[in-house]
């Protein structure tokens, strides 16, 4: 069982140029797609989050269970749904505007327990900002990684949110230590302002950065830097990619049961790149498509095999 910790939300994607054009209400919040992603490509995964009981809130859910996630470790409250009001740029391109006061999500509390059977736990985007819940995230993060539970971390940083940028970085440095592997976009790497040497050197098996239609890099503690192109496509918006590869990574990882710290340290050049192609074609399905539609396991094939060495460790 993999589980992903995280805000569900409604995205309003505008229907066309211009300002006053209509917005489509969709499904999202970063947490929210990795988890359809997993339950797409066939990983069995649970969403842990607090959900408001409105119409929105109902919708969420549906989304989750239609792609096969567990949602018995959701929490639910009468407070409304966040939204986020998004804006496409000519290259496809997201960018969002937050409606998050008073919102449901952000009462999260940390669960007593975890599903039974999870071997991984996945962090990130608004859900490790904004307070109270913040901090619930980040005890469960914490705690989870001290039970020997591997974790994933895409902080995809959303600077509107975040009112003091040097607080935010000084937390995220102190998340560490507690994850495993670190997915984030070069955008993200260019605001936090680190290295991906430094931030392994801090405690992450592994860092995986994304350059948009460029490809993927992934840094690695024992030194070693390889890299894959993206793959070629007509890209309708890029709403969900990032969500799609840290599901597409950890899926690949579960399917080939290496989802430990020592087993990340393991994989060699050969293991990374089958990984980073496969995480990259996942993406681009879902940037061939409108709003965040990640693809099932049919579209995207199997991820690929590991070495023996790789599967024994």
């Amino acid at each position: 069982m993999i589980v992903v910790a995280g805000e569900a939300l409604i995205d309003l994607v505008p229907q066309g140029a211009g300002v006053l054009v209509e917005l489509r209400p969709a499904r999202g919040g970063g947490p929210y797609n990795t988890a359809v992603a997993l339950g797409r490509l066939g990983s069995p995964t649970s969403f842990c989050s607090r959900v408001s009981y409105d119409v929105y809130g109902e919708a969420l859910l549906a989304g989750l269970r239609e792609a096969g996630v567990d949602v018995a470790a959701v929490q639910r409250g009468p407070e409304p749904t966040t939204l986020a009001l998004a804006s496409i740029g000519t290259d496809g391109s997201a960018r969002y505007s937050f409606y998050v006061e008073g919102s449901a999500d952000r009462l999260f509390v940390t669960p007593d327990r975890l599903p039974e059977g999870t071997r991984a736990v996945s962090f990130g985007t608004c859900s490790l900002v904004l307070e109270p819940g913040a901090s619930a995230y980040e005890k469960l993060l914490h705690t989870t990684a001290a039970q020997g539970v591997f974790t994933a971390l895409d902080p995809n940083i959303r600077p509107g949110l975040i009112p003091d940028a040097d607080a935010y970085r000084a937390r995220f440095h102190s998340w560490l230590p507690s994850v495993s592997l670190l997915k984030l976009s070069e955008e993200d790497a260019r605001w936090l302002g680190g290295t991906p040497r430094l931030w392994l050197d801090s405690g992450p098996a592994a860092v995986v950065v994304t350059h948009g239609g460029e490809g993927l890099t992934v840094h690695t503690r024992v030194g070693g830097r390889h890299s894959v192109p993206g793959e070629k496509t007509d890209v309708v918006d890029t709403i969900g990619a990032g969500d799609t590869v840290n599901a597409a990574l950890l899926h690949g990882l579960a399917a080939r049961d290496a989802l430990s710290d020592a087993a990340v340290a393991a994989l060699g050049a050969e293991d990374w790149a089958g990984l980073l192609r496969f995480a990259a074609r996942a993406a681009a399905i879902t940037c061939s498509r409108a709003g965040a539609q990640p693809p099932y396991a049919a579209e995207v094939g199997e991820p690929p095999s590991l070495a023996p060495e790789v599967r024994e460790g």
